[in-house]
């Protein structure tokens, strides 16, 4: 018989160039006053940036400023961050974390990785690794979110974790359960499809929504993060198309300004086009919030573009972010119908976690049944749940509702007198979101690639002409 000799490629040999030169992690709290610094660069390829952002916003981290380049096959990020007291990051335990995340989300080992640290263990030792995912889109209505919970109870489905949110008319949820007898995953397919069609029915309110509802649910052997399951709301929209509404403007540029939600702010979202290197160029000042660099790119991300420079900076409460973008596979149409979609994209990516109203926070012991309870006597009392984060932390539950008026007026407040009066039992906690005071656009402070040669030849000619 004869034997037939092929040649031997190491496995390795095809990631030899990313473990030689790549990536390199650094967190520095030299370079800046009131910030760390986290600076990683690598083999440019698609998805470090997300990667990358996934990691400093699962710790609650803010980024206060980033920029972005990539040129001759490599990627450079510099991100300035701080602890929600915005203070820098001095403990050790946390920079070591930060540092061995980002490599393990390339694939890579740390060269000075050690043992995982107690801050590490501490992450994992909160949270359930065995549960059942419920995700579930359609059609928002006033009173839905009640339903979806009232309809898990009667499933004997224990809510661990939920996450839903409402933009444009649709609702996106992430629903983690286990079984309200066992405390275990819920894996038998016929249980799973019984929930999954009570779930359809109630999200069937007329033959015209049987087009966007989705409910798919599905056994997850190990834990999604907090960001993971907000890049899948994220997805979750996108693939329903809650973005609508914007108007071309002039000179070719798709461009977008609308109120936002919160305190009559504008937003402003441009799409122009760089012909020379072949970029889309896009322009977004909105009111500044935590994770709000991370919704653009994960839009951006799931849009199939990679981001090849970027610039993100914030000032008094607005926040300013310009990216030069290319679609993945290296073409672009140059269309105004395309830079119209990225525009309404993009502004819908800013609106979706903002939300007008009242926030209305519960935390109490956990049962089964508190959770329908509580979205019940908001319906009953006229409330709407606009977007809502349920969490569950040992025998604690942590419940947050933006909530709204079903007939579109402002919260009365006496309603939410009586409210307290009947939720009296709970331990509560209401608060009102904070409303800037309107600023126009043009008013406020960002670094742009553009304006930066501006700012420089009027700097120039100043101190050509003064004496």
């Amino acid at each position: 018989m004869m034997e037939v000799c092929y040649p031997y490629f190491d496995p390795d040999f095809e990631n030899l160039n990313e473990r030689i030169y790549g990536p390199r992690v650094y967190v520095d709290n030299d370079d800046c006053e009131n910030c760390t610094v986290v600076k990683v660069d690598s083999l440019e390829k698609q998805g470090p940036l997300l990667e990358v952002l996934q990691v400093l916003i699962d710790m609650d981290l803010l980024i206060s400023k980033s920029y972005i380049f990539s040129d001759a096959g490599w990627f450079m990020d510099v991100i300035h961050v701080k602890d929600k007291l915005g203070n820098k990051i001095r403990d050790n335990r946390v920079i070591n974390y930060i540092q061995q995340a980002i490599y393990r989300k390339g694939g890579l080992k740390n060269p000075q990785d050690q043992v995982m640290s107690s801050y590490e263990n501490r992450l994992k030792s909160d949270s359930c690794h065995e549960r059942t995912a419920i995700e579930i889109t359609g059609i928002n209505r006033p009173g839905l979110f009640s339903e979806i919970s009232a309809v898990l109870a009667e499933e004997k489905c224990n809510v661990i974790e939920a996450h839903a949110w409402s933009h444009n008319g649709f609702l996106a949820c992430v629903v983690y359960v286990s079984d309200q007898s066992t405390a275990s995953c819920i894996d038998d397919p016929i249980r799973l499809a019984t929930i999954e069609g009570h779930l359809s029915t109630v999200l069937a309110n007329n033959i015209h929504d049987k087009d966007h509802i989705g409910v798919k649910a599905c056994f997850i052997e190990s834990d999604r993060s907090m960001c993971q399951t907000e890049r899948r709301l994220h997805q979750l929209m996108l693939a329903n198309r809650d973005f609508d509404g914007s108007q071309s403007g002039p000179n070719g540029c798709s461009s977008t300004l609308v109120p936002s939600m919160r305190g009559g702010t504008e937003k402003m979202v441009t799409i122009d086009r760089c012909v020379e290197k072949g970029y889309l160029i896009a322009y977004i000042e909105c009111t500044d919030r935590p994770k709000l660099m991370f919704d653009t790119v994960c839009t951006l991300t799931d849009m199939h573009y990679v981001i090849f420079h970027a610039s993100i900076t914030s000032h008094d409460q607005f926040a300013s972010q310009e990216y030069y973008i290319r679609h993945e596979d290296g073409n672009i149409k140059d269309t105004d119908e395309e830079r119209q979609v990225v525009s309404k994209c993009l502004e819908a990516a800013v609106e979706r976690r903002e939300c007008e109203g009242l926030r209305l926070e519960l935390c109490a012991r956990n049962s089964v049944g508190l959770l329908p309870y509580v979205t019940r006597t908001l319906r009953e009392h006229g409330l709407t749940v606009a977007r809502a984060d349920i969490e569950t932390h040992g025998e604690k539950t942590s419940n947050v509702f933006y909530v709204q008026d079903i007939s579109g007026n402002e919260v009365d407040m006496e309603i939410v007198d009586t409210l307290k009066r009947e939720l009296e039992s709970l331990p509560y906690q209401v608060k009102t979101e904070l409303k800037p005071q309107k600023q126009n656009s043009m008013e406020r402070a960002g670094f742009s690639f553009t304006n930066l040669l501006r700012s420089q030849l009027e700097k120039f000619t100043h101190n050509f002409i003064s004496p």
